[in-house]
Order: C-alpha cells, then sequence, then structure tokens
C-alpha cells in the first residue's frame, strides 16, 4: 500500500494523530524489527500491529488467548474496511476451512487464532503455503510463569515460528509485566535483538481509590444510585459473593448481571453479550469475567474484595475507560480480604516454590490497600516506572473526596472487649458480646459477666461489624491465618486504649461521574447506536465509542467535513453511519435553538455553544419569567427549561426547588422517595397523586442530593 501509517490511521480508525508511542513501534515492525511493546490497557496496543499489518505484504498471524477479544477486535477492523478473520472453538469444521481458504486466496489480511491451533498438523501445513509477514503476539505475559496468568499453550509460539519456511517479523504485547517477566517473555518467544517499548503503565483517565473503612454492600449501593446510567464492572472473590450482591442488586431495580464458574456455559454467554451490548448496566463477577472484553465504555470497575497481586488489579481494573475518558477504579479492602487470598493461593497453587512468590506478590497488593501515599505512584513503581510526582491529583489519596469522623470511644470498646475475651474468638461473637446478645453461645462461654458485655446495645450487629473490620483494615486490629481466623490486638492498639492516640475513620463522599456536556442529546445517541448495533449484530461501542459520542456532543457535527474532524470516525465509519447520526443532531440542533461549531478546534476545546444554554435560562428566570414564559421565549418545551433549571441547581445556582413541590404533598414526595429509591421515577409518580408532576419528584430528589452533599 501507499499510504503512509499516518494516513492509514485516519483512513481506517478515524485519529488524525498517534498516541504515545505508537509511531515508533509501527516504525519498528515496518522496518523488519523483532519489538517488544509494554503499554497500559487502552493504551492502543492492536493499532500497533494491524497498521503495519496493512503496510507489508502478506497476512499477519495474530496470537490471542481470548476468544471474546478475537471477536471484538474482527468485528471492529470488519467495520472499518480491514479484511480480517479468527479461528478458535467457537468455528464449527466448516467455519474453520472456510477463513482458511480465505487466508489462502489472500482475501484475508489478518488472521486471529488461538495459541492452542499451533498444536495442530493441518493448521501447521496449510499457514506453510501463505506468505505470512508478521506474527503477532498479544496478552505475551501468558508465556511466562512468573506472569500473572501463565498460560501452557503459549509455549507452543516459539517453535511454530520456527516451523516456518521464512521467519516473519515477530512482536509482543502486554500491559503488565515486572522486568523479570519481560526478560522472560523475550527469551521464551526466542525475539532476535528486539526492540523493546515501555510506553508508560499510566492510564491518566482512571481515577483510583481504595475504600477501607465503609460496609462495601452499603458504599456499593451509594456509588450506583449516583452512576445507575453508567456501563460498570463489580468484581467479588467467590461466586457465593457475587451471588449474593447480585440478588441484592437486582432486588433494589438495577439494570445487572452476573457472571461465574458456576453458572451454565448457556448462561455466562448471554449474560456476558447482555453487558457487551449495553442491554444491562453492570455486570457482577468473579475474575474468570473480562478478559479480552474490549468494551469501551465501562465508567467504572468496583473490586468487592482485594485482588490476589498488582497485575490482576491492573489488568482488571484497567477495563474501565478504555475509550479515554473519564472513569473510577475502587477498590474496597476488609482485613478478611487477605485470608481469603492466603486461603486461594494455598488451596489452588501444589507447588510450595509458586507459592511463596504469589505470596509475596500479594504482600505488594496488601501494602497498595495501606498506603496513605499516592495510589497512581505506587501502582507505577510497581511495573518498575519511575512517577516523580508526589501528589497525581487524581486518586484518593491525592484529593480529599471524604470526610473523618472520630471513632476512638468505639475503637476504645472493641479493643477492650477483644482484649477481655483473650483474644481467641472470631469477628462475629466479639460483634454479638459488644450488642448484648443472649444467643446460647454468648451465654455458654459466660461471655454475658464481661464488663464489655452490651456495650455497643445501640448499635446493629452489622456496624459493629463494620467497625471492626475498619479497626483490622487500619492494623489496629489483625486476623490470624488459621481457618477459623481470631481476631488479636496489634501493637497499635495499646496506644489507643491508653487514650495516647486518637482513630479517625474516613467516610469517602461519593459523586456523580459525567462524561459529556449534553446528557440529553447523549441518551439519544446512545440509542441510535444501538439501533444500528442490533442491526448489524455488532456491540454498540464497536459502531462509535462513548468517546466520539461525547465529542458529537461537544461539536454539533451536521455534515461530513465535521464529523471526520472528530477522533475515531474514519472513512468506512462515517460512509455506513454518518448520515444517520448526522439527521438525529441536526434535528436536536434546530429544537433546541443551538448554533453549532462548524469544525472542532482542538480536543480542549472549552465548551460549546450548547453547554451555556442552561444559563440562558437562568438568567430569564433570574428576571421572574415562568416555565412556560421561558419556553415560549426561548422557542424550547417546557421540559427543556425544567431541565435546565435542575442543572442549575445542582451547579449551585440561586433556584428555588420549592417553589416546584407542593407544599400539601411535600411530605408524602420525601416519604416515597425514602421508601421507592431514585433508581426509577415511575414507581414514584404512580404513588402519588396525578397532579404531582415529574418536576415536583425530580425537584425533590434534587434537594435530597443537595442537602445530603452539604451534609
Amino acid at each position: 500500500m501507499n499510504l503512509q501509517p499516518i494516513d492509514m490511521l485516519k483512513k481506517y480508525f478515524g485519529y488524525s494523530s498517534f498516541r504515545k508511542g505508537q509511531e515508533k513501534i509501527i516504525q519498528s515492525i515496518l522496518n523488519n524489527k523483532d519489538t517488544f511493546a509494554i503499554m497500559p490497557t487502552g493504551g492502543g496496543k492492536s493499532i500497533c500491529y494491524q497498521i503495519p499489518a496493512l503496510s507489508m505484504e502478506g497476512i499477519t498471524i495474530v496470537i490471542s488467548p481470548l476468544i471474546s477479544l478475537m471477536k471484538d477486535q474482527v468485528d471492529t477492523l470488519r467495520e472499518n474496511g480491514v479484511n480480517a478473520s479468527f479461528i478458535n472453538s467457537s468455528l464449527s469444521s466448516r467455519e474453520v476451512n472456510e477463513v482458511i481458504l480465505g487466508a489462502v486466496s489472500g482475501h484475508c489480511k489478518i488472521l486471529y487464532v488461538a495459541p492452542e491451533r499451533l498444536e495442530q498438523d493441518y493448521f501447521k501445513n496449510t499457514v506453510k503455503s501463505l506468505n505470512i509477514s508478521m506474527v503477532a503476539v498479544d496478552e505475551a505475559h501468558c508465556v511466562s510463569q512468573w506472569g500473572h496468568d501463565f498460560r501452557v499453550s503459549y509455549k507452543r509460539i516459539a517453535p511454530f515460528i520456527e516451523s516456518l519456511s521464512k521467519r516473519p517479523v515477530v512482536c509482543a504485547f502486554t500491559a503488565t509485566a515486572t522486568p523479570k517477566v519481560k526478560n522472560d517473555i523475550i527469551e521464551l518467544l526466542n525475539l532476535k535483538n528486539p526492540e523493546c517499548f515501555t510506553t508508560g503503565f499510566d492510564r491518566e483517565n482512571l481515577f483510583f481509590s481504595v475504600i477501607r473503612n465503609e460496609n462495601k454492600l452499603d458504599f456499593i449501593l451509594r456509588y450506583i444510585s449516583k452512576n445507575k446510567n453508567n456501563s460498570g464492572i463489580i468484581y467479588a472473590a467467590t461466586r457465593k459473593e457475587v451471588d449474593s450482591i447480585y440478588e441484592k442488586l437486582l432486588r433494589k431495580g438495577y439494570s445487572v448481571g452476573r457472571y461465574h464458574a458456576g453458572l451454565s456455559d448457556d448462561e455466562r454467554t448471554k449474560n456476558q453479550e447482555a453487558f457487551v451490548y449495553d442491554d444491562i448496566k453492570i455486570i457482577i463477577a468473579t475474575n474468570a469475567f473480562g478478559m479480552g472484553i474490549d468494551k469501551s465504555n465501562v465508567r467504572f470497575v468496583i473490586h468487592h474484595n482485594m485482588p490476589k497481586n498488582m497485575e490482576s488489579y491492573y489488568q482488571e481494573a484497567g477495563r474501565a475507560g478504555r475509550d479515554g475518558e473519564n472513569s473510577e477504579c475502587i477498590l474496597l479492602f476488609g482485613g478478611q480480604d487477605i485470608h481469603i487470598q492466603k486461603f486461594l493461593i494455598q488451596q489452588s497453587i501444589p507447588s510450595y516454590e509458586r507459592q511463596r512468590i504469589e505470596l509475596q506478590k500479594l504482600n505488594s497488593m496488601i501494602e497498595y490497600c495501606r498506603t496513605t501515599s499516592c495510589l497512581r505512584k505506587y501502582i507505577l513503581n510497581y511495573f518498575g516506572e519511575e512517577y516523580k510526582l508526589e501528589n497525581c491529583s487524581n486518586c484518593s489519596n491525592c484529593i480529599n473526596d471524604s470526610e473523618l469522623v472520630d471513632i476512638t470511644v468505639e475503637a476504645q470498646k472493641i479493643l477492650s472487649c477483644v482484649y477481655r475475651m483473650n483474644q481467641n474468638y472470631g469477628i462475629t461473637l466479639i460483634s454479638e458480646v459488644l450488642k448484648g446478645s443472649k444467643n446460647q453461645r454468648v451465654l455458654s462461654f459466660r461471655f454475658n459477666t464481661l464488663s464489655t458485655y452490651g456495650i455497643m446495645s445501640e448499635y446493629k450487629i452489622k456496624d459493629i461489624v463494620d467497625l471492626i473490620n475498619a479497626l483490622i483494615a487500619e492494623q489496629y486490629l489483625t486476623l490470624t491465618e488459621t481457618e477459623y481466623p481470631v481476631v488479636k490486638l496489634t501493637e497499635k492498639s495499646y496506644d489507643v486504649l491508653k487514650g495516647t492516640k486518637k482513630v479517625m475513620r474516613k467516610i469517602i463522599i461519593v459523586k456523580e461521574q459525567s462524561i459529556t456536556e449534553d446528557k440529553t442529546l447523549f441518551e439519544q445517541l446512545k440509542e441510535l447506536r444501538k439501533e444500528l448495533a442490533y442491526s448489524e449484530k455488532v456491540p454498540p461501542y464497536i459502531i462509535f465509542s462513548d468517546a466520539v459520542l461525547t465529542e458529537m456532543c461537544k461539536y454539533y457535527p451536521t455534515n461530513k467535513e465535521v464529523m471526520l474532524n472528530l477522533k475515531g470516525i474514519g472513512e468506512k465509519k462515517y460512509e455506513k453511519y454518518g448520515d444517520k447520526f448526522e439527521a438525529l443532531i441536526k434535528a436536536y440542533v434546530a429544537e433546541n435553538n443551538i448554533v453549532a461549531n462548524s469544525i472542532p478546534l482542538t480536543t480542549h476545546h472549552e465548551v460549546s455553544s450548547k453547554s451555556k444554554t442552561h444559563m440562558v435560562t437562568f438568567e430569564l428566570y433570574k428576571s421572574g419569567l415562568s416555565v412556560s414564559k421561558i419556553a415560549e421565549n426561548r422557542k424550547l418545551s417546557p421540559k427543556t427549561i425544567q431541565d435546565h433549571l435542575l442543572k442549575c441547581a445542582e451547579e449551585g445556582l440561586g433556584v428555588d426547588l420549592d417553589s416546584f413541590i407542593p407544599e400539601e404533598y411535600s411530605e408524602l414526595i420525601y416519604e416515597k422517595i425514602r421508601t421507592l429509591g431514585t433508581a426509577k421515577l415511575r414507581p414514584i409518580k404512580e404513588a402519588l397523586p396525578e397532579d404531582v408532576d415529574y418536576m415536583a419528584i425530580k425537584a425533590a430528589i434534587c434537594k435530597c442530593q443537595l442537602n445530603k452533599n452539604v451534609s
């Protein structure tokens, strides 16, 4: 092909510039040099081998262990006008033969295969007749026994390459590799004098949090109530925990699914596809889920339990924000997590040496959960990358989105009870003694005679358990590593008991995420994208990512010139979908009287004219005009004006929300909000008198949220 790499980037992928490191990696491959690259998840690894594949003669074979990722990559390439196929166990023999025939006849430019396929004589004999220009190894850390996801099948890659009559260029990619694993990859794949690139492990768009002092389920419910329209993953350590969280969220009316090895293949596939296709918003899963899920619009990843190592955590957390939009990675840490992970390591790994290595990695993970320094700095230092800033301004340790509550008195009561129970019992029994339970076990041990019996009777058992776990997380208490963990005092305990040290509990303030200037248009664009995705039988993000829809909300493209200037829209995508999105945006612009920008200025353009439209409404509101008069004046619907005023209220502007809430129904509205929750407005509306409109309900909810934030 005569096109330069930068021209291919724009033509096929819709971008005008490369991300950090991509161009150098591409040039290395085009110079016929073996290449090894460590790039963060979402950093654009695939483009680094896809563009050279389009430039080189012959076919490129991509080796990947991930069936779902293969399909996503191939669907995306085909949408972009590239001939690509895959071979894995999901295909029938007839389908495999059709793919191979296409490769032999030259109709396939990029072929994805699973590493297990490299052992099959039929496949090896067939590919020998192909002009293979490059072999790209994805998830290359799987070749190393010291990596976090070792696969025996990866040992077959080097012999396969050596068996070819002409050695192709070999490139390897991974998102997570310590220096030891990096050296292992180069040696085991037999890379010849490779050029090595590390573009950095940092994912600047991800906000990292470790939550140590809160009830995990309560936090999840609070978080999701603020972010119910966003797509997210909740990871839990065991199937039992996945089922428990799933059932509780389902009962609350949230759009959720689950995924773990205890479900049937059909149910797992159905739930995964529902999540990928945006039919459900949230998936609760064990770490069996997500490898290779290329869903780009995951806005948050919550770990209900601490993972076993930093590699696993960073890969799982990295499934958030693959489109480059701001996203959150939240780890909920409790003292029990340490016991669970040690138990899983000891049960699943027979080799003592391997156990020793995994326990070392677990210790690094525990340190991450307990550090008070910058979380981003800790992660990058772990992977051998120097991060010079002490404050990243984008993690929970560097930004104070919390309030401190003094729990010294409660801590003294708990520590004293542990001491009086001779440090021989678990969390549940200690909690029951503090509560003053009269159950048989408490009475049989005569714990009802202790001075600490019932001294926290005003608390619920659950709240006492939370406080004990908070003290364990902060190392005022510790758990033994026995089958039934026992709570013990630590050196830090005695300073608290003596009254020389205070114990403060950090309460995290949950905020609502927003990824776009214009939520109304964004939701309409998502609906159109979903309709097109169903007709094309591909996930919605393959049509356009959330990042592309966000660009549309900023610049309101109503013609081809502007549309092709947006990041992520190439010529092929525009030919297929451009006119449909233009038509929707034109109608929206006309209805809302928006003056759209002719060409986006830069990705950092401050605001579009629409982002200030609610302020125009606010100025008219301040002048004393009613909603209907403002709507008439601005040629907008009353509902749009109401939404503008709610947005102004959320931003702290002087909107009298009480004026929208009928005084005679005020208490009833707030009662229904408390009892029914705010996940859906219809149940609240149906539970109220007919003359209470949706604006009254929205205004009441808005007022509740504002009061909560102030308090």
